[in-house]
């Protein structure tokens, strides 16, 4: 079916919808990544956005259950140059159009992606709408009524809804909690490794409910949309700081830099690719990393006496990483656990279990 593709600023482009071939709107954003459509799909953080794929073909191995990094498709719709009739790998379950059959989601192929792309670039992230060409009428006025991404409280959609134990472990093990704010599952299996009790927590928990659970270590997830209305998360969280080691990744740093007394910004078109290069300013050392965020923390707005910068981004030298200098807080704007992309800053989540360890050895 002949679909059309809206941006706010007045773009248009014409495609072919797959899937279900309805309606689909939301923040229009683009992802670098050559591979990893799956996980990207199914990352909560994209959470009422729409994907431009700049890879030009997209869907040749097809969806299999084992890389889904929820329990859905999360995105809102999905935009790419060429989609690829067949699936061709031994693993696949469903070709990307019968994918998103199955879960009644429409995307949009024939889409130039890499004009789009350099477009979102020069004029920015904004609201965008597509549908079957007929209804052009209609979407303008389904643009109109999108939300804007500033200011938007997307957690209560993409977080748990009620505390649930992830990984069991014998009776004297590490426990670790969760504020789950829409968590990608890699995080949790590296969570869980060695033996490790992993709690998961709403977003709107209850300080008693982590309290009376015995916690070793709390770690803030990534999610979607914008950190600065969620108050009822970092400013709580303030309370476990110098009690248990602290950690937090992606939406979960930016809530940690808010709970310091910091700031947050939204970027022009975010961080979305599977190659961006981070400086480990205590190291050293360049990783290239997985990104996924619209947000980034100010480090001016920061008590600098008290908080470090750890790592910056070397494309725009955007803060990618802090920590507090005394208290064991900390945290990492970009994905460790990649799920897609490279796995150079894996040793990150194992550091924060081992300071977990230490600490509690020391309170023992």
């Amino acid at each position: 079916m002949k679909g059309i593709l809206l941006l706010e600023d007045g773009l248009e482009l014409s495609g072919t919808l797959f899937g279900s071939c309805g309606f689909s709107g939301g923040e229009i954003v683009f992802n670098t990544s050559m591979t990893g459509y799956q996980e990207i799909l199914s990352d909560p953080s994209y959470y009422g956005q729409l994907i431009v794929m700049t890879f030009p073909l997209i869907g040749i191995y097809g969806i299999n259950p084992d890389d889904f990094e929820s329990d859905s498709p999360r995105a809102a719709g999905f935009i790419v140059k060429e989609i690829a009739p067949a699936a061709s790998n031994f693993t696949a379950e469903y070709s990307l159009d019968a994918f998103f059959r199955k879960h009644n989601m429409t995307g949009i192929s024939g889409i130039d992606t890499r004009f789009l792309t350099r477009h979102i670039r020069s004029r920015g992230a904004m609201r965008a709408v597509y549908g079957p060409e007929k209804t052009r009428r209609d979407l303008i006025e389904k643009i109109k009524k999108l939300p804007q991404m500033q200011g938007a409280d997307l957690v209560q959609y993409a977080g748990c809804k009620s505390r649930y134990v992830y990984a069991e472990a014998p009776e004297g093990s590490l426990k670790i909690g969760v504020i789950d704010c829409g968590i990608k599952t890699n995080i949790l299996r590296l969570l869980a490794q060695d033996g490790i009790k992993v709690i998961c927590y709403p977003p709107r928990f209850a300080i008693e409910e982590i309290s009376n659970d015995n916690i070793h270590g709390l770690l803030l997830s990534n999610g979607p949309g914008d950190p600065e209305p969620l108050n009822y998360i970092y400013e709580p969280v303030r309370r476990f700081f110098g009690k248990i080691p602290v950690y937090g990744i992606c939406l979960g740093h930016q809530l940690i830099g808010l709970a310091l007394g910091g700031k947050t910004f939204k970027l022009k078109f975010g961080h979305r690719g599977a190659n961006h290069p981070v400086k480990n300013l205590l190291t050293g050392r360049i990783d290239i990393t997985s990104q996924n965020h619209g947000f980034c923390v100010d480090p001016e707005s920061l008590d600098s006496s008290k908080i470090e910068i750890t790592h910056i981004n070397l494309n725009d030298q955007t803060c990618e990483g802090l920590r507090h200098r005394e208290l064991p807080v900390a945290s990492v704007q970009y994905h460790p656990e990649a799920a897609p992309g490279p796995n150079d800053s894996g040793y990150l989540i194992r550091d924060f279990l081992n300071i977990v360890r230490k600490h509690h050895h020391a309170q023992a």
